[in-house]
């Protein structure tokens, strides 16, 4: 049975496919329009996918939609009502949007694969982002909980799940929800806007951001919800607009509670932030200005952490299991991450790594073949290496028309020479395999430098991503060797580590060895490489084996394959044009080597 899980018409829209219960292709729509967040129906994806699996649209037997539009469509008139006449803007940028598009989804789907509109599947927004998280998880039986900023209604739930790999027997239950206009994710993203960064992009740096401050606005942030023990709370409209505002998220009253926001765009540096090589030296309003946006930070990322916490211990006291699968946008706070593993009474912890609307289209069909057809399980996800590879035929002609002089070597020679190249300072674009699934770089789209030097993060950072100073980078280490570097504790052996979704201490001796991969607060947010036989990629464990003979250290800096604003690369072009661009010494493109 081959069932297409879809997602679309919001953000990150991706196809994924699944054949007798395994996931064949998955893939965002963004990697092949070059369209950062793209929304749009998956037409390249889908296509993508059927080509991975070898067959037509009409071979397909189902698609599993991950949300249900007209249940959202209600949401949306509704809250437009209830708000109005605020409202007014949304509603109408709504109704175009949906009645060109949204509400036909169905024939859309039917007319686009040549299936019949009975096969057409919708799932329930969280209930695809929980099957995602859970039916990819190798636990038979978990609590699942599910965030974001909202699906239909829904904008966090609580619940269970029981899946056998050797019969039918699959259940996923919600337990309890949160819904809108109260949304966690919301409440986030109202405070990326007024830290200056856009919504649905930005969340990760106020993330970054956080560690440079300290939280001392906690107390005003948590007198804009009522907050409850069990980790749902009430969101005062009068300080958040986003359910009536396409425009802005948050309100005057806001800006009278914590002061004006930050301008857009204006650079960030602190006592402990780089200049890097701006010869401007910042004031001292500068500076204070910026401190008071970095505790800012720190204080909703320290709210966000709190609620998710109490929400683990809630749903732990309702069903006492020790194993938690985590799903939805949120569930990419890799900082929260870690503190309900080491903070609650969870001992194992799975995360997807394509948590949010993306992983959400492979939910949807993972839940059709578990639940709705009462499949037995087959599927451990243990990597994210699930989109398109590409031929070294493709790759040498991108290499040949880009002018570059370039060597093949074998598998072993291209290891030792890029170990080389790294051990010497030299910045290194790795682009061979299957593109990941989800944002992170995981050794298939990354760029590589040298950890040890000091001054490497603002090289990344300002001459090869051309992003913020003040961003951190995430250290990949051999498996084994983690322990020697980071404290572990619970986290020894956590899924989340092999897909770079938690933070973990640095230990005091290791942090001096490795400070382009520290962030200021001596946390680094890692990648466990394992090898072949535990679901690792065995060019990169080798990679980073060869660089710890020549350096001591098993580790690599490692972030993702592309410049500010773009999506990672997916094709040998691509990364052959960022190379060129950026401030990148050497490129692997496949069996590839080469040198600017």
């Amino acid at each position: 049975m081959r069932i297409l899980g879809l997602s679309c018409y919001f953000h990150d829209a991706a196809a994924a496919l699944l054949e007798d219960g395994l996931l064949v292709a998955a893939a965002e729509e963004e990697r092949f329009t070059r369209k950062k967040h793209d929304f749009s129906f998956p037409e390249r994806a889908i296509q993508f996918c059927l080509d991975q699996a070898d067959i037509q649209g009409p071979e397909v037997d189902y698609v599993a939609f991950f949300e249900k539009p007209l249940v959202k469509f209600e949401r949306l008139l509704l809250s437009s009502v209830y708000f109005a006449p605020r409202s007014r803007q949304v509603f109408q940028e709504a109704m175009q949007a949906w009645l060109a598009d949204k509400l036909w989804i169905k024939e859309k789907i039917s007319d686009h694969l040549g299936i019949p509109p009975e096969r057409v599947l919708f799932l329930e927004h969280h209930l695809s982002h929980a099957s995602a998280a859970f039916f990819c998880s190798p636990f038979e039986e978990a609590a699942v909980l599910t965030v974001d900023g909202v699906g239909e209604w829904t904008t966090a739930t609580l619940g269970r799940g029981r899946a056998s790999f050797s019969s039918g027997a699959n259940g996923l239950e919600i337990l309890s929800e949160l819904s809108f206009p109260h949304s966690l994710g919301l409440l986030y993203s109202a405070f990326t806007a007024f830290l200056g960064f856009e919504v649905n992009e930005g969340e990760y740096k106020v993330m970054g951001l956080a560690p440079f401050g300290e939280a001392r606005y906690v107390r005003e942030i948590l007198r804009t919800i009522d907050l409850k023990e069990d980790g749902s709370f009430a969101a005062d409209p009068s300080y958040y607009s986003y359910a009536w505002r396409a425009d802005a998220s948050f309100t005057r009253r806001l800006t009278e509670l914590l002061g004006p926001p930050r301008t857009p765009g204006r650079r960030f540096v602190t006592s402990r932030a780089s200049l890097f090589d701006d010869p401007a030296p910042p004031t001292a309003e500068e500076l204070a200005s910026n401190q008071k946006f970095a505790d800012i930070a720190a204080s909703i990322q320290k709210v966000t952490e709190d609620i998710l916490l109490k929400m683990a211990r809630e749903l732990h006291r309702r069903t006492g299991l020790t194993k938690l699968a985590i799903g939805g946008g949120v569930g990419y706070n890799c900082v929260a991450n870690a503190r309900i593993l080491r903070e609650t009474p969870f001992n194992e912890i799975y995360i997807h790594p394509a948590s949010g609307d993306s992983g959400a289209a492979a939910g949807a069909a993972l839940y059709a073949w578990h639940v709705l057809f009462g499949k037995p399980r087959r599927f451990v996800m243990r990597h994210a290496y699930w989109g398109k590879d590409y031929g070294a035929d493709e790759m040498r002609l991108a290499l040949r028309e880009s002018g570059l002089s370039f060597t093949e070597l074998s598998p072993d020679r291209l290891v030792e020479q890029a170990a080389d190249l790294l051990k010497e300072g030299h910045i290194v674009g790795l682009c061979r395999g299957r593109f990941e699934w989800g944002p992170r770089a995981l050794g298939h789209r990354s760029i590589l430098a040298d950890p040890t030097r000091p001054d490497m993060k603002d090289r990344v950072n300002i001459a090869v991503k051309f992003r913020e100073p003040f961003r951190p980078f995430a250290p990949a280490v051999i498996a084994e060797e983690a322990g020697r570097w980071f404290d572990l504790g619970k986290a020894a052996g956590a899924d989340p580590l092999r897909f770079m979704l938690m933070t973990l201490p640095v230990k005091p001796e290791a942090a001096a060895r490795v400070p382009a991969v520290v962030h200021a607060d001596r946390s680094a947010r890692a990648q466990l490489v394992y090898p072949a036989a535990q679901g690792g990629d065995p060019f990169f464990y080798d990679l980073l084996n060869a660089f710890g003979r020549r350096s001591g250290v098993p580790m690599l800096l490692n972030t993702s394959f592309n410049l500010k604003g773009e999506p990672i690369v997916a094709a040998p072009k691509e990364a052959v044009s960022t190379f060129l661009k950026s401030g990148m010494d050497a490129l692997v493109l496949g069996p590839f080597l080469a040198r600017k």
